[in-house]
């Protein structure tokens, strides 16, 4: 079996990561004490990617659960989910206070949680990789997750590492240092990642307010919002028989160039309880629905930017034909908001069994250039409170160095770059014919073209000789 190792981290990763395992125990028919009840032989079949089979037919979730602090995790052990996890995957330390830097607090901490996923991996037939559940605004998630992360990377290099990452956003902001902290935690995803889903408290807030008509919504309709992604991203790796089956393979055919992988997660159908009987859940209507920037989970629109790569996994008894035929009918349909240097760069799976209490469902999962408005914003804010060193004192006293600051603010800013560099590339800039090459064209191309010419000429005269 292809195992994945499941690490939640901080307050906001564990609530969503409790959230994850409500669902996808539901799904498996697994009751909450990890006893089998479903009735479907296909619920069995690849349970063992997220579940060890432990004495007496229980199922344990392969999680590790960190905190730097006891609180919330005694929230979980105290929810109906706390019999299901391992006594010893809970590991909590006492205090982080919203600071990416308190090194020495991490240290100990640290070393208890690789253990911990080392005993985990060991114990996995074929593990295919990890997955990270963390916030990037608050101190734990942020520091400690980036931390953990970099000391897995160390340990498994050549294991797939994918992270769920809670975005800070301008209209829910938690805490005054978030863009620092965010930065920071960027600045290491950037290197330290192979696929990150980036999901966004201001686009669950939009998504609760404009289409589901909740007038208060709170972080459990939030958590509610992310746990159908995460169970929709992850359905292809959890039932048999489907494209993209692994993370290698949804980071192969989703990452064109190592440094974008940041997407775009959504979810379709989204309707309100009111208006949902006035709706037919059909394949049109679901594709439609999974590419309106509505119902994306990241405050970004789309539009602004152009898609390198799609994927959607689409639940439920359904043509196969239909969903192919659609999914081609939005690409052409839209085709100057995918890059045309990319073809087919849309990819399907289907899976038969649908979600808990629907019909048919579809995720989206896509790689847009307009993610960057989410890294110019973090960076903009950033830059206000660095250039007065407002707050700085908190970090550096922690141990930690300006440097590390500066260097995390330009490897954002190259991010984004990068980013707008992709979204104006076209087909035809880089490689016309050579009557048409201008003197803007980007060195790299002139380069390769004319060692090509150079060698040809040698070619001939060495042939010339003989």
């Amino acid at each position: 079996m292809r195992e994945i190792v499941h690490l939640q981290i901080g307050q906001c990763g564990n609530q969503i990561g409790s959230k994850f395992w409500e669902v996808i125990t539901e799904e498996h028919g697994i009751n909450t004490v990890g006893i089998y009840e479903g009735d479907s032989p296909l619920q069995l079949e690849r349970l063992n990617v997220y579940f060890n089979e432990a004495h007496g037919g229980k199922y344990v979730p392969r999680a590790v659960l960190v905190d730097l602090e006891p609180g919330t995790m005694d929230s979980v052990r105290g929810s109906r989910m706390g019999q299901l996890f391992r006594p010893d995957s809970f590991i909590h330390g006492f205090g982080a206070g919203n600071n990416w830097g308190q090194e020495p607090l991490r240290a100990e901490l640290v070393e208890q949680v690789v253990d911990r996923v080392r005993v985990e991996s060991e114990s996995c037939d074929c593990l295919q990789g990890f997955q990270i559940v963390h916030s990037l605004g608050g101190g734990t998630g942020s520091g400690m997750g980036t931390l953990i992360i970099n000391k897995i990377r160390e340990e498994f290099p050549d294991r797939i590492m994918n992270s769920f990452s809670v975005m800070p956003s301008p209209k829910v902001s938690d805490t005054v240092v978030e863009p620092y902290n965010a930065t920071l935690s960027v600045h290491q995803l950037i290197e330290n990642t192979d696929e990150t889903f980036c999901i966004d408290n201001e686009a669950l807030y939009d998504i609760c307010f404009r289409t589901l008509k909740l007038t208060t919504p709170t972080y459990g309709d939030l958590n509610h919002l992310v746990s159908l992604t995460m169970s929709g991203v992850t359905t292809s790796l959890r039932f048999p028989g489907q494209l993209n089956a692994d993370l290698r393979k949804l980071a192969v055919n989703m990452v064109p160039f190592p440094r974008l992988h940041f997407f775009m997660p959504g979810f379709a159908p989204l309707t309100s309880r009111g208006s949902q009987q006035y709706r037919a859940l059909t394949v049109p209507e679901l594709t439609q629905q999974m590419f309106d920037s509505r119902n994306m989970m990241t405050a970004c629109d789309p539009r602004h930017g152009r898609y390198l790569t799609v994927a959607g996994m689409f639940r439920g008894r359904m043509s196969t034909k239909e969903v192919d035929e659609q999914m081609l009918a939005v690409q052409q349909k839209n085709s100057s908001y995918f890059v045309d240097w990319i073809p087919h760069n849309v990819k399907v799976a289907v899976c038969d069994i649908p979600p808990r209490g629907l019909t048919m469902s579809s995720t989206f999962i896509g790689n847009n250039t307009a993610i960057q408005e989410i890294f110019r914003r973090i960076g903009e804010q950033f830059c206000l409170m660095f250039r007065r060193k407002a707050f700085l004192h908190w970090y550096t006293g922690e141990g930690m160095d300006e440097m590390e600051f500066s260097e995390a603010e330009s490897n954002l800013n190259d991010l984004v770059s990068e980013y707008q560099q992709y979204q104006d590339a076209t087909a035809e800039t880089e490689w016309g014919t050579e009557d048409e090459m201008t003197e803007e064209e980007p060195t790299g191309a002139s380069v390769t073209r004319s060692t090509v010419v150079t060698e040809t000429v040698v070619e001939t005269s060495e042939t010339v000789e003989e």
